[in-house]
């Protein structure tokens, strides 16, 4: 994948192709703003996990890889499929994601 081009998807929209390897596509329905929102929450937390693992603090990267599941749960890309909730469950799922992410964000 070239870094100004979009993934590769498959037909049905619901999976993207990076490097041969089929990943759940985010969910088509999140705000641009609220998605780069969560994109920012999930970079951040997973900068804490490797930081974590590289200080060797087991209890800072069980937090920060819980945030990278709340990041990924909010935008989609884990938990229920997006394709089967329905418009107001999905609008909940990332709404609360992001609320929570916001909450929980290290100050």
């Amino acid at each position: 994948m070239d870094a100004g081009r979009a993934p590769e998807k498959t037909l049905d929209g619901h999976f993207v192709v990076v490097r041969g390897r089929r990943r759940r596509a985010t969910d088509p329905s999140v705000p641009e703003e609220t998605a780069a929102r969560l994109r920012r929450h999930l970079m951040a937390a997973r900068r804490a996990v490797r930081a974590a693992t590289a200080a060797g603090d087991a209890r800072a990267e069980r937090s920060a890889r819980a945030r990278v599941h709340r990041a990924k749960v909010a935008s989609g890309t884990r938990g229920t499929p997006w394709w089967e909730q329905s418009g107001s469950d999905r609008r909940q799922r990332w709404e609360q994601g992001s609320a929570r992410l916001d909450a929980d964000a290290p100050r």
